[in-house]
């Protein structure tokens, strides 16, 4: 038994441990705030969820699981708990892994390297022995640093930088007390090789390799359906995100699914598209130079009319199966983000940017909740938890029941 009290510790947005009690909860919320499901009885469609641990990720795994009642795999990549407690995704993993059992669903969770073939192995034998050999959905959400080409054992890493020239900011920051400050960054452009990195890592590659590694197997079932998840962003980010090197990738991430798309309509009468899901608080985009202040804003502005990302991952799901038709923009991309980009709700974000400082930001944006979702990304603030009480940390992975 490994039972302790966890406070939270924090550098600026990372946290050192996390909750497991917390965790647990926050995955209970998530999977309770889906309608009900539109499956009857027996065995739903089998779904691949790369990526499923964290933010939009997690959120297709639960919606998947509780709205379209999909059995299956997903992958990601966490660390076990040890001197400290295991990842945040450890423990939503474990959490969502027991509500799918609650829930009758046959979900299966690996944890490594999704980028590797050893992972794409493991998976098309899981398919094969224990899913009737036969996929009907992949969802792809992958956020990383790194990524090792399989082929070559090149290792690419990504960044956030701008393209062409450098660029100045405003970006959200919290002093070792909790108190706001409002800076200016400036972020050097990319150079030599930044782009083509970045595009290795976050780009369509890797999911390509995945659709191509599975048909090769005949593993993709009739009207095999693919979705990558993706992000547009307003143009007060878009220096940075859109227009910088991981616009690039996403760009590149939404060729591919126009190439995928053909490939798998021809082949299977399947399709592949990819979705822009609106703005989060998440891991990942709080790494992102003025991404936190722009949320923080556009909470401000929004206030409860945000869409959470399981509500996002639920319109996804009606759409990829049926249950509403699939609705495209030109470009062959499912738009959640419509209520974040609309004209009134972007005008009040500017000019709330324009004139946020150290001394206003309190006033223009709802930091209350900003850090608050900061917290719960560690399994802490999530109401119903007694955080005074000592709590096991070491869960195991969850295993298959046979």
């Amino acid at each position: 038994m490994s039972e302790r009290v966890i406070a939270p510790k924090n550098r600026g947005f990372l946290f050192l441990d996390s909750h497991p009690g917390g965790c647990r909860q926050l995955v209970d919320e998530m999977w309770q705030a889906v309608p009900a499901p539109v499956t009857g009885g027996g065995d739903g469609p089998v779904a691949l969820i790369i990526g499923s641990s964290a933010g939009y990720g997690l959120a297709a795994t639960i919606a998947g699981l509780a709205r379209a009642g999909v059995r299956g795999i997903g992958v990601c990549f966490e660390k076990s708990p040890a001197r400290r407690t295991g990842t945040a995704g450890w423990y939503r993993t474990a959490a969502t892994a027991q509500l799918a059992r609650q829930h009758g669903r046959d979900m299966v969770f690996l944890n490594g390297d999704a980028f590797s073939d050893a992972m794409k192995e493991q998976v098309a034998g899981l398919l094969a022995e224990r899913f009737g050999g036969r996929l009907d959905f992949l969802v792809y959400s992958v956020a990383a640093p790194r990524r090792t080409d399989p082929d070559t054992g090149d290792v690419y890493a990504s960044v956030l930088k701008p393209v062409g020239s450098p660029h100045a900011t405003k970006t959200l920051v919290f002093d070792e007390h909790g108190v706001p400050e409002v800076k200016e960054v400036t972020i050097a452009p990319a150079e030599g090789d930044d782009i083509e990195q970045t595009v290795a890592v976050m780009g369509g590659t890797d999911w390509e390799r995945w659709v191509t590694f599975l048909a090769d197997r005949s593993l993709l079932a009739d009207g095999f359906t693919t979705a990558a998840l993706s992000y547009i962003g307003s143009p007060l980010t878009a220096a940075i995100y859109r227009q910088g090197t991981i616009g690039t990738a996403k760009g590149h991430l939404e060729a591919t699914a126009r190439t995928l798309d053909e490939l798998l309509g021809k082949s299977l009468g399947g399709r592949a598209v990819t979705s822009v899901n609106a703005a989060a608080v998440t891991q990942s985009s709080t790494a992102i130079p003025g991404i936190a202040l722009y949320v923080g804003l556009l909470r401000g502005v929004l206030g409860s009319a945000m869409v959470a990302p399981i509500h996002q991952l639920v319109e996804l799901w009606d759409q990829l199966t049926g249950v509403r038709p699939l609705d495209l923009d030109a470009e062959g991309r499912v738009r959640l983000d419509t209520w974040e980009l609309a004209p009134a709700a972007q005008s009040a974000v500017t000019q709330r940017w324009s004139t946020a400082t150290s001394e206003t930001i309190t006033e223009l944006a709802d930091l209350d909740w900003f850090s608050e979702e900061i917290r719960r990304l560690y399994g802490f603030s999530v109401p119903g938890v007694d955080y005074t009480a000592a709590i096991e940390i070491d869960v195991p992975w969850p295993t298959p029941t046979v």
